[in-house]
């Protein structure tokens, strides 16, 4: 390797490694002081930067607050979830797609907690992070909703926008949390019943094979 071309990777590696910090540093100031809205200036403090650093990294106090959500959505596991939701059988996406919501919240359960908390007490403290992340929830259980009427599999008595409402309770945070951390269930426990739930209530019976 030429000697300009370690530098780059030195440089890149550097960058990468900078970036690293002041996303944990984000995540770590919401843990320990979730009920205020996240400073930039502590940020910096805690990831040894100046405050320069992150808007030259992510543009805008928005621009941190979005890299961060998406940061959290890739490591808890939105591979899985979007493998669950590209399944061909609607059935399948509606089991695999809670499943794999559950697991993924459950993986830093006390960060999602707070994201949730702060875009119903000052929305402006996350900037536009928290709502696209429900954004996003609502055009899948809308898909998802529409996939089961197509075909065929949403009950005589469901329409599809009745379907949409259950799977957008179902597949809430606050559902999630409320099983896990008031009743005490584990992750499994809590996603065997939002899964069971769902099916019961807007499908069809499968048919025995045979």
């Amino acid at each position: 390797m030429g000697k300009r071309r370690y530098e780059q990777v030195v440089r890149a590696e550097g960058a990468e490694q900078t970036r690293r910090r002041i996303l944990d540093a984000v995540g770590d100031q919401l843990r320990a002081a979730p009920t205020e809205p996240p400073s930039l200036d502590k940020v910096a403090r805690s990831a040894g930067v100046s405050r320069s650093t992150i808007y030259v990294d992510f543009g805008s106090r928005a621009g941190l607050f979005d890299a961060f959500v998406m940061d959290l959505y890739e490591r808890t596991g939105l591979r899985e979830l979007t493998a669950a939701v590209a399944s061909d059988d609607p059935r399948v996406h509606l089991r695999e797609a809670i499943a794999a919501a559950s697991r993924m919240k459950s993986r830093d359960l006390e960060i999602y907690r707070v994201l949730h908390a702060m875009d119903r007490i000052d929305p402006s403290s996350a900037a536009e992070a928290v709502r696209a992340m429900e954004d996003d929830r609502r055009g899948g259980v809308t898909h998802l909703a529409n996939r089961l009427a197509t075909a065929g599999l949403l009950r005589d008595d469901v329409p599809v926008e009745w379907a949409v409402d259950v799977l957008w309770t179902l597949t809430s945070f606050e559902s999630l949390d409320l099983l896990v951390t008031g009743r005490g269930l584990t992750v499994d426990e809590a996603t065997e019943r939002l899964t069971t739930t769902a099916e019961r209530a807007l499908c069809r019976p499968e048919r025995p094979e045979g």
